[in-house]
């Protein structure tokens, strides 16, 4: 970590005791901005401690000597010649907003910050996990100032790599709350300004949500604003916690019939491996859940298979060798995109009849026991019968001798689906890994209604989920695919989300043309 920094060695002003706060109860505002300023200049000038002589000169905290070694590592201009970049415009920004996890919390964020927000005339301001401004509240005639002055707006990137210094970036840069008063910013435009701000985390995952923010004109700096923040940020993290409780009980609830007595040891196990239901005390621990299921290995070293439950970021876990010694049977199946379908049995191919495939997705997909009626109506439409249905499953019994109940229609084995896999991840949001898991629509040449409506509804969330998700990567994956390949209102938001020196915008602006051409085409015939 750095020393603090001080040009001129003589004599130093006393910082308050923590390096995360900018001023305390003695600070005279006006005094300390000017000597921050030349300290600042100091800095930019390249000059070193011993170039100056002056003991008047502020002692330059800790994390802010490190945040302004790497502002002007990333390359920001000092001087602000250029502004914050803007990622997307208001109404992206508050569309995303809209959806953010952050966003269920703002009547909180608002009850704890209002009274220091209105009496100190500052801005309130959340970001996300990349410091991306998302909402801005407060007085208008201040936020116009802020945007007029550092582009600080929604939809603006205020990281350290996209503005330098400033309490939102260097919060997350520095994973700590932190405050930060006029010269400590990196650059000049958003010198006359103060800003206090705390990072809030998944209390589920761990994982960086975004930040809380106070911004105001310097000469409103308080001592307290950045205590203000990290209690607000705490109260949201708890706020959150507690929602992550309710939903364990509605999980445990709603799904803790599938752990009865056929269940085997089974426990059902967050996406992030924490252990909602064991009867069994089978599985007292789990790693994280590999996104949207599938095989892993427990911290015993015990392999074991997680199935998906739904569309919810909750698995059935079972060990694969349970304490019987008796290892369970994995039917592996790989049922999208225009290959032909491949199932396996424990590793092993089998080669089954189309039919026999459309009877094994059907039985996926209803996961639990299903009717010979109800598979009749999902194969053969209203002209079949239950009689049919009955015939091919017995013949699909002897393939797969104790995969099938022989009591009812219903998988006793682990499976492990391509079409489960994606499911699962755009149940969890994962929008990118699902559009990547994605080769292409369910079993193609099927037109069973059961398969036919499954093959639309899929296409028709991935599609919806990757349109509004703004990931270029995600978009790339889509269009990629049979599915998405013309798909030109896909092929554009690709081309508008896309940098321009990426080597994948000249076929996204070639394909966007020929689509384009192709539609006007037909609308002239």
């Amino acid at each position: 970590m750095s020393q603090p920094w001080a040009p001129g060695a003589k004599e130093r002003r006393p910082v308050p005791q923590s390096p995360w706060v900018a001023v305390d109860a003695a600070t005279i505002p006006a005094k300390l901005a000017r000597e921050l300023r030349d300290a600042w200049e100091d800095f930019v000038d390249g000059r070193t401690p011993g170039d100056a002589d002056d003991p008047g000169r502020a002692q330059i905290r800790v994390p802010i000597v490190d945040s302004w070694l790497r502002s002007r590592d990333a390359g920001v201009d000092p001087h602000g010649r250029q502004s914050a970049p803007t990622l997307v415009e208001h109404d992206g920004a508050h569309s995303m907003w809209n959806t953010h996890p952050l966003a269920i919390a703002l009547p909180l964020i608002d009850e704890c910050m209002a009274v220091a927000s209105v009496e100190a005339d500052h801005l309130l301001v959340v970001s996300d996990a990349d410091g991306m401004l998302l909402s801005i509240r407060g007085d208008v005639q201040l936020r116009n100032r802020a945007a007029d002055e550092m582009n600080f707006v929604e939809g603006a990137l205020w990281s350290e790599a996209g503005a330098g210094t400033n309490a939102v970036g260097t919060a997350l840069a520095a994973s700590h709350a932190v405050q930060v008063f006029a010269a400590e910013h990196f650059t000049e435009p958003v010198q006359r300004w103060t800003c206090a701000a705390a990072p809030i985390n998944d209390p589920d995952t761990g994982r960086l949500l975004g930040v809380i923010d106070l911004t105001g004109d310097m000469s409103s700096v308080h001592p307290h604003s950045l205590s203000v923040v990290v209690a607000t940020a705490r109260a949201v993290e708890e706020l959150l916690r507690a929602r992550v409780r309710e939903r364990d009980d509605r999980l445990r609830a709603r799904y803790g019939t599938l752990l009865g007595p056929a269940s085997a040891g089974a426990a059902l196990v967050t996406g992030t491996g924490r252990v909602l239901l064991d009867p069994r005390g089978s599985l007292p621990e789990v790693a994280a859940i590999p996104s949207g299921g599938g095989m892993l290995v427990l911290p015993s070293g015990v392999p074991a298979f997680a199935e998906p439950v739904e569309d919810s970021d909750v698995y059935v876990v079972r060990a694969l060798r349970p304490r019987s010694g008796t290892a369970r049977r994995v039917l592996e199946l790989r049922l999208l995109g225009e290959e032909p379908a491949e199932i396996r049995l424990d590793g092993a191919p089998l080669r089954l009849r189309p039919r026999h495939v459309e009877l094994l997705t059907l039985l996926t997909l209803h996961r639990g026991r299903v009717s010979s009626e109800v598979l009749c109506a999902e194969l053969y439409g209203d002209g079949g019968h239950p009689a049919s249905v009955r015939v091919e499953m017995s013949r699909l019994r002897k393939l797969l001798d104790g995969v099938i109940d022989l009591e009812g229609y219903h998988l006793t084995c682990e499976v492990d689906s391509d079409l489960r896999h994606v499911r699962a991840l755009l149940g969890r949001s994962a929008v990118r890994e699902a559009a990547a898991a994605y080769p292409g629509p369910l079993l193609p040449e099927s037109n069973a209604p059961g398969i036919e409506r499954a093959r639309d509804e899929l296409d028709g969330w991935l599609r919806q989920a990757v349109i509004t998700a703004e990931d270029a990567d995600a978009l790339w994956a889509w269009v990629r695919s049979p599915s998405g390949d013309g798909d030109l209102v896909a092929w554009r938001r690709l081309l508008a989300a896309l940098e321009y020196t990426d080597p994948r915008r000249s076929l996204a602006a070639a394909r966007t043309a020929a689509l384009r051409r192709a539609r006007d085409d037909v609308a002239a015939m």
